[in-house]
């Protein structure tokens, strides 16, 4: 698979945040190029559908949920009424008159398999549009989910292929030219980094370590604040601060809308107390990191429009090679039916940022 161009099958994609979904409601998203009703049933139970009715080619989730005779819930296509159940078996076709021959289970609409964990929803994009089984893997778990309900929940879209928004977000030497805030950092504030990286499930880490001296941010959370940086397929990056028994956990997900638009959400767990007190702050500081990544990456986008060759170095692009040979891997092993083999080593990475 070229970089830049498709996406990872056979793995999980976060589609939304659990409180996004409400008992009875239907929400449209875009995941892969498709269109996917995401929703809920009376039950609480999430549920996914390809947004198009089979009949006419209406969007789902304009209609609304209904329940069957025998309690079944089911989605009511705002056209003619066609109701699907959550596995997306038709239920009823309300045009059809008394007698007449129509095997109504025979019309299907796709269903995704869905998963929620620590307040996410996750969706299993297959390779396979006929699955239908349990995937082979849980959804990915968090370290530093503490606090109750997120301090701060940030969305945008990036005009970008995933694969460019997940190196530009994991690139460590950007920061002092993109992110020029007077609480972060300055063009004039650099210094030599030097730290240690390692495998860990379909991903890497830098491992846990003290903050860089030139990032104040973490001045404000006092005490000697530990960090680690994690990144997993096929986008999603977190990172994980405790200081002594309090804990803030950064989490951003990048899900492909289609081949030139990825959803960014980046969510921000904490039970340190300081956390809550500058949360308007926090949400200020946040909002304009992820705009700066965006203005860069739309504007990186004039150059990639003409295809070029890009000319990657060590240390500071290895973590984009990396993710290079995670994703190709990745797909390689599906294609295989062979266990996954992480191929990053442990390395010392230096760079000036």
């Amino acid at each position: 698979m070229r970089f830049g161009q498709g996406f990872l099958n056979d793995i999980w994609y976060v589609a939304a945040l659990s409180g996004d979904l409400k008992s009875g409601g239907l929400k449209r998203v875009e995941i892969l190029g498709e269109p996917v009703l995401l929703g809920r049933d009376p039950s609480g139970k999430a549920f996914a559908l390809r947004d198009i009715c089979p009949h006419r080619a209406a969007p789902l989730s304009a209609g609304a949920m209904r329940r069957e005779a025998d309690g079944t819930p089911t989605v009511e296509c705002p056209y003619h009424g066609w109701r699907f159940d959550t596995a997306g078996t038709c239920r009823a076709i309300p045009s059809l008159a008394q007698g007449q021959d129509f095997d109504i289970d025979r019309v299907k609409v796709r269903a995704w398999t869905v998963a929620e964990s620590q307040g996410l929803v996750f969706i299993w994009m297959p390779s396979d549009a006929q699955f239908s089984g349990q995937p082979d893997e849980a959804p990915p778990v968090f370290p530093g989910v503490v606090g109750g309900a997120p301090k701060l929940v940030d969305r945008m879209i990036f005009d970008s292929h995933i694969d460019h928004a997940v190196v530009g977000l994991m690139d460590p030497a950007h920061g002092p030219y993109v992110h020029q805030q007077w609480w972060w950092r300055s063009k004039a504030s650099q210094h030599d980094k030097t730290k240690a990286f390692e495998p860990r499930e379909a991903g890497f880490a830098m491992v846990a370590h003290a903050p860089s001296r030139n990032s104040r941010a973490y001045a404000i959370l006092g005490g000697a604040p530990v960090t680690e940086i994690t990144f997993r397929l096929p986008g999603l990056r977190w990172e994980h601060i405790t200081i002594g028994r309090f804990q803030v956990l950064a989490v951003t997900c990048l899900t492909p809308v289609d081949n030139a638009r990825t959803r960014i959400t980046q969510i921000i767990w904490s039970d340190h107390p300081v956390v809550g007190w500058i949360k308007p702050f926090l949400r200020v500081g946040a909002r304009a990191f992820l705009r700066q990544d965006a203005a860069m990456v739309t504007l990186q986008h004039e150059g990639l429009r003409y295809d070029p060759p890009m000319l990657w170095i060590d240390d500071a692009d290895r973590q984009a090679k990396w993710y290079q040979q995670l994703r190709r891997e990745w797909s390689v092993s599906r294609a295989e039916g062979r266990p996954f083999k992480n191929p990053v080593q442990a390395a010392m990475l230096r760079w000036r940022s």
